[in-house]
């Protein structure tokens, strides 16, 4: 690899200088949102949110990013602050839907960024992978779906759609971008394969190869046409439950999703309801930083200068049930997206240009240190050196709050109260669940010490939800349930 022309003296200087001012700013995203999750876990939402927020300081005085949004709007939703989560949310599409209008408004322009030289990834604006922009409309419809607001619920299905067409559109200009950019940088475009150390099965292994891409899944498709099929448009919710099939083959809650889409409707009877379980496990895997050597070509010689690239392990010990009990009734539940595989199938079709940006990044700081170690002496380069690994970290940013699996299950019940019985890690838990209208949706969060399950309040004028978090049972039979309510 060569860079065509060299650093001058002052541009060396200043990049050893945004090196070394970068240090403090490179913090680990994962470690932020631990002490989120942790209480989260254990149904302590108010500690989760406080711990968001303190250790999200540095955005809230600059601005609160995207992730933010993204993660806020997870524990409000759990916390039954469902109008504050709903915001959030918005928020946080606000800012991809500019991203998106900004690509509808000069493709040429974002896609010259593909390959720009930065101190690292981490420094780039956050804007969302693939799965997450998805799931952020998909989120927002379920938010509007469990406030009775179909309409709204269909306008981001239908965003979702369009969301889905935009995605597929920059990926298919990427590579061809990232070429050009390796031409014109005169920079071989390495392989992962070639990366000594890179753990290249976590990318390769059958639950990622098998997906159809890093951004469809299943859930959303199949929630579409839920969406529409109560809002009587069959016509509409069929497409839906094809690419849901399409996209999770073989899977019998999606093929009857279709193949009952014209009898649902006269098999149910009066005050009943066509009950959709979404039940959501575990917490999405997390990025971390391996920082490896990337051989650089100078002076005709091979040089391993070491750049950090993103990681992630498949996640084990899947907290997700099979069924779920309601009334003593087993309903059947199975998985039909799976974030854990789709993190590491974005990453993988992310890897390119992170190897094209790292090659680049590799051998400028190559020359960098050469030239700092000619004009400065040894003790320049030292600096340059220790500057340039210091500062190498990936970017670990992910939406945490996500789960790593949504499951569903569907069943046609009487209106009433019912009793909802839930296996989760810590112990089975019992939650109160009714139902009152003629098509509902109950989303379950099973999390390591809790589960939640959002209804509708029908006391609330707003339509907000209330979120009831059931904690693990006692040794005695009487089970010890917490419930947190709030009213817009």
């Amino acid at each position: 690899m060569t860079i065509p022309s060299r650093l001058s003296t002052t541009a060396t200087l200043l990049l050893a200088a945004g090196l070394l001012s970068g240090c403090g700013t490179l913090s680990s995203h994962n470690s932020r949102l631990q002490g989120s999750l942790n209480a989260a876990n254990q149904g302590q939402i108010d500690t989760a949110i406080a711990s968001l927020e303190s250790n999200s300081s540095g955005l809230l005085s600059s601005g609160k990013d995207l992730l933010y949004y993204m993660e806020i709007g997870q524990l409000q939703q759990l916390k039954n602050d469902i109008p504050a989560s709903t915001a959030s949310w918005q928020q946080a599409d606000q800012q991809i839907r500019a991203w998106e209008d900004e690509y509808r408004a000069n493709a040429g322009k974002v896609m010259g960024q593909v390959g720009s030289v930065l101190l690292n990834d981490k420094t780039r604006r956050y804007e969302g992978t693939d799965y997450e922009k998805v799931m952020l409309s998909t989120y927002l419809a379920l938010n509007h779906a469990l406030g009775g607001k179909l309409d709204l619920a269909r306008v981001e299905i239908k965003k979702t759609h369009e969301r889905e067409a935009l995605i597929k559109d920059f990926r298919d200009k990427e590579y061809a971008k990232l070429e050009d950019e390796a031409k014109a940088k005169n920079v071989s475009q390495p392989s992962i394969q070639n990366i000594k150390g890179y753990p290249v099965e976590t990318l390769d292994a059958p639950d990622v190869l098998k997906l159809k891409n890093g951004y469809q899944n299943a859930f959303s498709h199949y929630l579409a046409g839920y969406v529409y099929e109560a809002n009587r448009e069959p016509s509409l919710a069929a497409p839906g439950y094809r690419q849901a099939i399409e996209l999770r083959p073989s899977t019998p809650v999606l093929e009857e999703g279709l193949r009952g889409l014209d009898s649902r409707a006269r098999r149910l009877k009066a005050k009943a309801s066509d009950v959709l379980f979404v039940v959501s496990s575990g917490s999405a895997p997390a990025r971390r930083s391996v920082t490896l050597p990337l051989p650089v070509t100078m002076g005709g010689g091979l040089v391993l200068t070491p750049i950090s690239f993103p990681v992630i392990g498949k996640t084990s010990g899947n907290i997700a049930p099979r069924q779920i009990v309601v009334n003593g009734r087993n309903i059947a539940i199975s998985p039909i997206a799976d974030f854990d595989a789709m993190s590491r199938r974005t990453l993988r079709d992310d890897m390119p240009g992170i190897l094209l940006r790292s090659a680049i990044r590799a051998t400028v700081k190559s020359v960098l240190q050469k030239e700092m170690n000619d004009k400065a002496g040894p003790l320049g380069g030292l600096l340059t050196s220790v500057a340039a690994v210091v500062t190498e970290q990936a970017d670990d940013r992910m939406w945490r709050t996500l789960p790593e699996q949504i499951a569903i299950g569907r069943q046609m019940l009487a209106y009433g109260q019912y009793t909802l019985t839930v296996e989760t890690p810590s112990g089975t838990k019992q939650l109160p669940l009714r139902i009152d209208q003629r098509h509902t949706i109950v989303p379950i969060r099973v999390m390591a010490g809790s589960a939640y399950l959002a209804q509708s309040d029908p006391a609330s004028p707003t339509g907000a939800s209330k979120i009831i978090e059931a904690q693990a049972e006692e040794p005695a039979p009487t089970l010890t349930a917490k419930r947190a309510r709030k009213r817009s």
